[in-house]
């Protein structure tokens, strides 16, 4: 999810926290616990700063090991232990508790978007994806801030936050199902579809979808079970090719093959120099496809600039290719 939710979703467990008898009775310890719930549902995503070092490493290690099971305690024992030196006489074992279930909630909640996580790390490296909630979804953070409105203005934040997660559930629940639907929708619509991508939009009916038959790759739009069918492009295998194992081998592609389960490939050659480039169908918008990684290389399979990230055009494409030679 994104911060704003994350935020809010932090501060309506602080308000479900008023359930617990100690938190009620102990002021100091109420501030301590709201206090770790909110740093529990942002700690998690501290890998953001990552994207300041370069795209792959966050692409590559984003939602990764900060998301794991290893990461989900220990996150809140550092929390409960930084403010357990702030409010001394708070009752740490209800912190760590409740620090616990907000940083427990953050990864959670992130397996149900289309980006999802690492969260079975070190069992498995497999990224764990719903896809049944956007990024941001304006009805979860809608209902959130209406919720803490009501909690501002003297409503019980127990029962108004229990009201709160029991809708959510059943939200949860018609999301499932539609997207059931629509990949129903897709198998009637693509004759032999299999790794069929059904992927949320910030519209609740809007999805966007991709899919594979044993020939081509689909790339469409569902409105509701409506599918329309934008783009389709041939299948072909990636080259077995020294250039191309060669371009795999960047920082950059190997970053975005992790991370991306339905691409396509292409491969130029203007002014002696070949370019390499994979793009993630996913993504389509606006008749563009602006998830990419490019790499160029020489005559010797050497690679001279590349880049993954999101690109909308291809004259910012350029300009990142020619950074990244600086």
């Amino acid at each position: 999810m994104d911060t704003g939710t994350h935020v809010v979703m932090g501060i309506a467990l602080g308000g479900l926290a008023m359930a617990d008898p100690v938190v009620a009775s102990h002021p100091i310890t109420m501030t301590a616990v709201i206090a770790g719930t909110i740093i529990g549902s942002q700690a998690p995503d501290i890998d953001t700063v990552l994207k300041l070092r370069n795209n792959a490493v966050y692409i590559r290690h984003h939602r990764g090991i900060t998301h794991s099971i290893p990461a989900v305690l220990l996150w809140p024992i550092l929390i409960t232990f930084v403010l357990g030196l702030i409010f001394q006489e708070a009752n740490i074992l209800h912190v760590w508790l409740w620090t616990f279930l907000a940083v427990f909630l953050h990864v959670f909640v992130d397996i149900f978007n289309s980006y999802g996580t690492q969260a079975l790390r070190p069992f498995s490296n497999k990224w764990v994806a719903l896809g049944v909630i956007n990024t941001f979804d304006p009805i979860i953070f809608g209902a959130h801030l209406i919720a803490l409105m009501f909690w501002a203005f003297g409503a019980d934040p127990v029962w108004t936050i229990s009201i709160l997660y029991v809708l959510l559930f059943f939200y949860y629940v018609v999301r499932f199902a539609v997207q059931a639907a629509v990949k129903h929708a897709v198998r009637n619509t693509v004759p032999g579809a299999k790794n069929i991508i059904v992927a949320p939009t910030i519209r609740f009916f809007q999805w966007r979808v991709a899919a594979d038959s044993e020939t081509h790759h689909y790339v469409g739009r569902a409105y509701g079970r409506s599918i329309n069918i934008y783009d389709k492009f041939l299948r072909h295998p990636l080259p077995t090719t020294n250039l191309m194992q060669a371009a795999l081998k960047d920082k950059n592609l190997a970053a975005f093959v992790s991370f991306s389960p339905l691409f396509r490939w292409e491969i130029s050659e203007v002014d002696d120099i070949y370019e390499v480039r994979l793009i993630d169908l996913r993504y389509r918008s606006n008749d563009y496809y602006p998830f990419v990684a490019v790499a160029r290389l020489n005559h010797e399979h050497k690679v001279i600039q590349s880049y993954t990230g999101w690109i909308f055009s291809e004259d910012k494409l350029r300009e990142k290719l020619d950074f990244s030679m600086n």
